[in-house]
């Protein structure tokens, strides 16, 4: 009687270590996996998941010194308005054919956006920053933005503004921008965008192609430097004219 006993209570000691050497690590890693990702510092469970048609692109980091080789510091320091997308959302829909309207950029695409578009938050330890894909100016691939590797989204063109200059009866050289009171509105197509989708799905063209000089609303551009090039992303609406 004495032996059965012994060989019962060994044999659920047994069932014991056995469930506990299963479970716990199964717990631990079942927690690692719902606390693995931190917003605002605090954990959050699972990871960031844009909706609609945001974005959540990863900041590059703040520059510290110019191109010369000059430090920056304090405000000084240049904080440049792109990054690398980490995720995407689903995309939005269309108000009335409630078609969705398809995403322009994929995870590990780069892209620039305005300086005052975005949401900023701090995820995982890094800046991050969400923005809606229609705040996209340019997007490109690799690790940095060159004229080959950029592309414009939607029905955006991206053209090379001319450097126009005029100079005085004394020799003194006037810049266009000084001149006019404003930024240049003239230049270059050098990227066209594969338009905009219409309430059927289907995408409108634009009427625009490389190589045509245009003429597009003063102020209407946004700037984007590329490669120390001056160029201007213009929406297809504020292109009066081509030439």
């Amino acid at each position: 009687m004495a032996k059965s006993i012994t060989i019962v209570v060994a044999v659920a000691s047994l069932l014991i270590q056995g469930s506990n050497s299963f479970a716990v690590p199964g717990l631990a890693r079942a927690s690692d996996a719902r606390l693995g990702a931190k917003l605002e510092g605090r954990e959050i469970e699972g990871t960031l998941t844009p909706t609609n048609n945001f974005v959540l692109v990863k900041k590059a980091a703040v520059l510290d010194k110019t191109d010369g080789g000059i430090l920056l510091t304090g405000s000084a320091k240049i904080k440049k308005t792109e990054g690398t997308v980490i995720s995407v959302g689903p995309g939005k829909t269309h108000p009335e054919s409630g078609l969705l309207f398809p995403m322009p950029v994929v995870p590990g695409d780069g892209v620039v956006y305005g300086k005052y578009d975005g949401t900023e938050i701090e995820y995982n330890g890094d800046k991050h920053t969400l923005i809606r894909d229609d705040d996209i100016l340019v997007k490109f691939s690799g690790d940095h933005l060159t004229l080959d590797t950029a592309d414009v989204v939607s029905d955006n063109v991206l053209v090379k503004v001319e450097d126009n200059e005029d100079e005085t009866a004394s020799g003194l050289v006037i810049a266009a921008t000084v001149r006019k009171g404003g930024k240049p509105s003239t230049g270059e197509v050098v990227k066209v965008g594969p338009g905009r989708m219409a309430s059927n799905g289907e995408i409108m063209t634009v009427d625009i192609k490389i190589g045509d000089m245009v003429k597009f609303r003063d102020f209407a551009g946004n700037e984007v430097d590329i490669e120390g090039g001056e160029y201007a992303v213009v929406k297809m609406t504020d292109i009066l004219a081509k030439f």
